[in-house]
């Protein structure tokens, strides 16, 4: 598939900046070292992709490789962090990655070589920020009024790709194939009815399209194509990743409706909580027709889509995802 350009800013590929503009986005510290081949770790200390080594990967050690797929949700997806700290703490490295939505930005992240205590550290500090998170949401907002007049906006509307612009790490590279893992990112097509998938050319777009969510953000065009959230298709993508590696690891976040079972909802809420309907529904038939290797469920159930201030309570809800990761990946590997 051609890939058209970003239209965000040129960016440097792989390097930290030495005064940002947003600092808890830039990662700290984070080593600049040349990238290992997928799977293979280096030898003490981080791998070469920045990941925390503990023991040899799957791979190196003439094991099973593992593939990670990480799914649509919004603010439940704070809970793949905590999946992706385990792999970090067993020494493990993916050989692909796949995500949707809010799994397509945590992969391209972990994919790009950032540690997952990173990528919590920098969540964490972000949006504990609120009034700097609601000053990005609104320089991302699409406030033009031939967009609005034109029945492309709307007074909450975001732009997704200035969405990214405000809130991707600067560590992500521009294109797919710098990243230290290789990923794959779902959107859907929204005039051809179908998935669309991207794993070459530029990361940002195809990631803004993945996390398009009708009725709250614009669509993107990209690719030739007209794009919104990849959960409208396939909310959690390990379907792709079954060439990629031995053992398939899903991380499903559509999930239920925790303990509030009566009452009729806000408009608000009714929208995106169907949404999260369809995805569970999608999630539910593909498993019919064939399971990953390893499935796992994060108890976030009680958190709204877009409850991300809440990220101190859905990190503190999914830490024993850790173990179970840890404990699920052990028997497997032996």
């Amino acid at each position: 598939m051609e890939e058209t350009p970003a239209r965000s800013r040129p960016r440097p590929a792989k390097t930290s900046r030495a005064e940002p503009s947003r600092a808890e986005l830039s990662p700290a510290g984070h080593p600049d070292a040349p990238q290992a081949s997928p799977g293979v770790i280096a030898s003490g200390g981080r791998d070469a992709g920045g990941h925390e080594a503990g023991t040899t990967s799957p791979k190196r050690a003439g094991g099973p490789t593992i593939a990670v797929a990480l799914g649509s949700g919004g603010a439940r997806g704070l809970s793949h962090i905590l999946v992706l700290e385990a792999l970090d703490e067993l020494g493990l490295r993916p050989t692909a990655m796949a995500g949707a939505s809010i799994g397509a930005f945590f992969a391209a992240a972990y994919a790009a070589g950032m540690p997952a205590r990173e990528i919590r550290h920098i969540v964490t500090a972000t949006l504990r920020n609120k009034g700097e998170v609601m000053r990005r949401l609104l320089a991302a907002r699409v406030g033009r009024l031939a967009d609005l007049f034109g029945g492309l906006g709307n007074p909450v509307l975001i732009d997704a790709e200035h969405f990214i612009d405000g809130f991707m790490p600067e560590m992500v590279p521009q294109n797919f194939e710098d990243l230290a893992i290789p990923l794959k990112v779902v959107a859907t097509d929204y005039w051809g009815r179908c998935e669309r998938m991207f794993e070459h050319g530029a990361i940002r777009p195809a990631v803004a399209a993945s996390l398009a969510i009708p009725g709250l953000m614009r669509p993107v065009v990209h690719g030739g194509h007209t794009l919104v959230d990849g959960g409208a298709v396939n909310p959690l993508p390990f379907d792709q990743l079954r060439a990629k590696a031995d053992i398939v690891l899903a991380v499903d976040i559509t999930g239920g409706h925790g303990t509030e079972t009566k009452g009729v909802p806000s408009p608000f809420d009714a929208m995106f909580a169907t949404l999260q309907i369809m995805a569970s529904s999608i999630v539910g038939e593909k498993l019919k027709a064939g399971a990953p290797d390893i499935l796992i469920r994060p108890n976030v159930n009680d958190f709204r889509v877009l409850e991300f201030f809440r990220a101190t309570a859905i990190l503190k809800a999914s830490e024993p995802v850790k173990d179970e990761v840890k404990r699920r990946l052990e028997a497997v590997l032996g």
